[in-house]
């Protein structure tokens, strides 16, 4: 059951949503951030499908389809993080693949860990996949929260201003991945109730779409160019060079190179200690007419 002020918190999520998907269409920004259009969209469809279940009070269909659709939520939303890792480390390669590298681990070890809890899980209102869905929820929306703070730490090194459409997604997200996290540990430990907590997680999610509809009126500016951009592309070059060490095979002519270098230093050595050794030749004398006399080496003259 829902209160009226839920309720009206509920249908604004899908108008929010869909106007900004519009702003998106209509200024091409759906080519920019192709997954976090799908994932406006997707919420749309999935108020569709879930509103009317829930106004027939379809119980057993409302669960599955909630759960469902919180699945693919959580699978976007996923995606969403990567594509904003991709837009923020766009210039650098290597450590764009590095990011990717570790999304992919982190996407793996989140599944592991849903599956052990749905496996383990004992007999809660939730059930085993709700249980395993809220797992990965709450990993998500810890990255989620860890992305908006990386932002704000290294954004001065990333040359990343503000006001770029990445920033504002992340900016939305990790808001609400906040809140939601600060409101289920206040109605876990008994603190707030669970009216309170579903209220507060609706706010908090029409902030964030009030903050993504806000960013996608913004022009995007250019990356800032800095000096401190030099610390970022340091850690580029590093990556780079631990990705492409140096072979084994690649000290094989620098060896050869050493002892060629030797081996001719040694025979010039031995040539000069040769010829400083040579006998000087005898001079003889040889009388000219008018008698006088002149020494004669018996070496070759040059011509």
């Amino acid at each position: 059951m829902l209160s009226n002020s839920q309720l009206v918190l509920w249908i604004a999520h899908p108008i929010l949503q869909l106007a900004v998907a519009i702003v998106m269409f209509k200024r091409s920004l759906y080519k920019a951030f192709p997954v976090f259009f799908t994932y406006t969209i997707s919420q749309v469809a999935t108020f569709c499908v879930l509103f009317p279940l829930c106004r027939l009070e379809y119980a057993a269909a409302f669960y599955y389809a909630y759960w469902v659709c919180a699945a693919i939520s959580l699978t976007i939303g996923f995606k969403v993080i990567h594509e904003v890792f991709l837009d923020v480390f766009r210039p650098y390669h290597t450590l764009r693949d590095l990011g990717s590298v570790l999304f992919k681990w982190a996407a793996l070890v989140m599944m592991l860990v849903a599956f052990v809890v749905a496996a383990g899980s004992s007999a809660t209102e939730l059930g085993p996949f709700g249980e395993a869905v809220v797992t990965v929820q709450r990993c998500v929306r810890v990255v989620q929260c860890g992305l908006i703070l990386f932002l704000l730490v290294f954004s001065r090194y990333l040359g990343v201003s503000w006001k770029q459409h990445s920033f504002g997604i992340a900016l939305g997200f990790g808001g609400f991945a906040s809140v939601e996290l600060a409101m289920a540990t206040l109605n876990v430990s008994g603190r707030l109730n669970h009216g309170t907590k579903d209220l507060g997680i609706m706010v908090s999610y029409n902030l964030a779409i009030l903050v993504w509809l806000a960013y996608s009126f913004v022009k995007s500016p250019a990356r800032a160019s800095s000096a401190t951009l030099l610390t970022s592309q340091r850690w580029e070059q590093s990556l780079s060079d631990l990705r492409t060490p140096a072979s084994a095979d690649s000290l094989i002519p620098m060896f050869e190179g050493m002892v060629d270098r030797a081996f001719s230093r040694t025979n010039s050595e031995l040539a000069q200690e040769k010829v400083e050794a040579e006998p000087l030749p005898l001079p003889r004398k040889v009388a000219s007419s008018r008698g006088a006399v002149f020494s004669i080496s018996h070496a070759p003259s040059k011509t």
